[in-house]
């Protein structure tokens, strides 16, 4: 598709306020950043104007400017970030072999029948490789929904919060995504949301750290509880991106041998999970930002 038409498209997107983002061309992958957290070095001029590695979710937008730019310079695909969208995708993917077991429309449709429901119409766009990508607005209360493999059963994947998908008017591999239905996303049926509403959090442990006494202590102290509230306080779809600023922060305080890494790694994780992110997201995240930080030391004064 020329890059006139796929700017039209993304412009589209956007108006129905979904956040979208260039994907590399004719691919699944981002085009921007085309590095990870841990090899941020503060080149890319989004992460040098953010303070802190940017990755692709924060990168999404719906401001037609912004879109105008990045468009105009290639044929990208479309990237669609959920979260900021407010958007659950349910992933219905087909069998090769027909005989080989249930597709996802099979193993949805057999939920919706245990659940006394139906498959409401919805936005509903047919991939590159012929499955089914369901459009459904995210709930407005309850907790934030998250990827899922396999959840629902076999091959159902969802994206929401941390998740993206392919957007309609791309092409994947010379296949292209097209809307098979065109009308507003329904919400997200309540025994959809129930199944793939996260598992409540064990009771955790408060983490005790010594951080000494003294002038040098209580600024550690007030670094420490700052980080943390700023985790602890985050936006839903925001707490990853709290996290890592929080972990790069902390980080710089290790490297500059204020803080223990052990007791950093502990207090922010435990930030993380008790905002809601999964323990292992928490422990990635965390890992990242502490290493970006150790790159920039920073002294306490005694």
């Amino acid at each position: 598709m020329p890059t006139t038409d796929l700017l039209t498209v993304a412009l589209g997107h956007a108006e129905r306020g979904w956040h979208v983002f260039p994907l590399r061309p004719d691919d699944k992958r981002p085009a921007f950043p085309d590095h990870t957290a841990d090899d941020c070095t503060g080149r890319d001029p989004r992460c040098r104007a953010a303070g802190h590695h940017l990755g692709w979710e924060p990168r999404a937008t719906t401001d037609p400017d912004r879109i105008q730019r990045a468009w105009a310079a290639r044929p990208y695909g479309i990237g669609l970030a959920c979260g900021p969208s407010r958007l659950v995708v349910v992933d219905l993917d087909t069998r090769k072999d027909s005989s080989a077991g249930p597709t996802g429309l099979d193993t949805l449709a057999a939920l919706a029948a245990a659940h006394g429901a139906a498959i409401d119409a919805t936005y509903t766009v047919t991939t590159g490789r012929s499955g089914t990508h369901l459009y459904y607005r995210h709930p407005d209360d309850g907790p934030a929904l998250r990827n899922t493999a396999g959840t629902l059963g076999p091959m159902v994947d969802t994206r929401a919060h941390g998740g993206y998908v392919v957007a309609a008017g791309s092409t994947v591999a010379g296949r292209p995504y097209t809307v098979d239905l065109d009308t507003d996303p329904a919400p997200l049926p309540a025994w959809l949301a129930e199944l793939l509403a996260p598992a409540p959090l064990p009771p955790q442990r408060p983490v005790v750290v010594d951080l000494g006494t003294g002038r040098a202590g209580g600024y550690v102290r007030a670094a420490v509880s700052r980080e943390v509230d700023r985790v602890t306080t985050a936006a839903s779809g925001e707490r990853n991106r709290a996290l890592y600023i929080a972990a790069v922060a902390l980080g710089q305080l290790v490297a500059g041998g204020a803080l223990g890494e052990d007791d950093a790694q502990s207090v922010l994780e435990q930030a993380g999970v008790t905002a809601g992110l999964r323990t292992a997201e928490a422990y990635r995240t965390v890992r990242s930002g502490l290493t970006a930080g150790s790159k920039r030391p920073r002294t306490v004064a005694a």
